[in-house]
């Protein structure tokens, strides 16, 4: 293991515990080049947060956020024209952009997404909230895929890959509601508050939770479609890899789930998954991923539902 991919890993273990568990499922190359690459996705958002992996937040000024956001644009397309640098986290990158041909398309709208939070971007209807989703982890999707082998104009299949990452995405919002809006933070359409008589600037306001938990399970009922569509990808990758993402899938899906079946309690304390529920659901990810490399791979999957889509 080469010292990139070992700070990475580290990175990684320290920062997302469901995602290092579900790298492990990877052949060895794969892992490494899913771990350096996540390894930057985390450390972006970090920096525009004025985080350290994803914790103890710094208040950072307007003018210092949006200087943060440009050096990441300068930063990223100098690592994906192979230039030098001394950033492990954008070193990393650059390693693994260039060994698996990552169009540029893709981590410069991981950076767009970065910048509507800078901009405090405004989501008036589910579309604008699923554009987000787009970019801050439906891409995330699309990249990994890559990784995992998927060519870059095997258009079908990481359309299913961009699907999980929307799911992913509604999921968390979903979760994190209230943590969110405390953050001057609100991802909910803003015509589904309207109808729900939640006004933006009182998200967080316990008075609000019963209809918040509303909007929570519209948001579940959301991310639906997308596991289900996304599932239907598993087929067009390796077994390891296919078995590594059907197991993130059903521990986020399961995450939706709880968040639904807690109402209005689900942001007493953040909703997760224990060892156990981990455990079995990366075991039903095996079976959902022999099912894709044999029954569904002989077969014609279904045609992808009308979902919204960026590619």
């Amino acid at each position: 293991m080469t010292d990139l991919a070992a700070t990475s890993r580290e990175t990684i273990q320290k920062g997302s515990q469901s995602f290092a568990a579900a790298a492990a499922l990877f052949d060895p190359q794969t892992r490494a080049d899913a771990e350096m690459l996540y390894a930057w996705c985390r450390h972006c958002d970090d920096v525009i947060d004025g985080q350290t992996l994803g914790h103890d937040r710094e208040m950072l000024e307007q003018a210092d956020v949006e200087q943060r956001l440009m050096a990441l644009y300068a930063q990223t397309r100098a690592a994906l024209a192979g230039d030098p640098t001394d950033d492990p986290a954008f070193a990393a990158f650059r390693e693994v952009a260039l060994r698996r041909a990552i169009p540029e398309r893709y981590p410069i709208d991981l950076i767009d997404g970065f910048a509507m939070d800078v901009e405090g971007r405004r989501y008036e209807t589910i579309e604008d909230t699923l554009d987000y989703c787009w970019h801050v982890a439906g891409v995330v999707g699309v990249m990994m895929a890559i990784v995992m082998g998927v060519k870059p104009d095997d258009l079908a299949t990481l359309r299913r890959a961009q699907d999980l990452g929307l799911a992913f995405q509604l999921t968390n919002i979903a979760r994190d509601i209230v943590e969110d809006a405390l953050n001057d933070r609100v991802y909910l359409p803003a015509d589904w508050l309207a109808a729900a008589g939640v006004p933006e600037h009182a998200v967080a306001d316990p008075a609000h939770r019963a209809a918040i938990a509303g909007l929570a399970r519209r948001l579940v009922d959301a991310a639906e479609p997308y596991y289900a569509s996304a599932r239907w990808g598993l087929r067009g990758l390796p077994v390891r890899s296919a078995w590594a993402v059907a197991a993130a899938r059903g521990v986020y899906r399961e995450i939706g789930v709880k968040v639904v079946a807690r109402g209005a309690a689900a942001w007493d304390q953040r909703v997760s998954t224990s060892t156990a529920e981990k455990l079995g659901l990366a075991l039903g990810g095996g079976l959902m991923a022999l099912r894709g490399a044999t029954l569904d791979r002989w077969r014609d999957p279904p045609a992808r539902p009308a979902l919204w889509s960026k590619i």
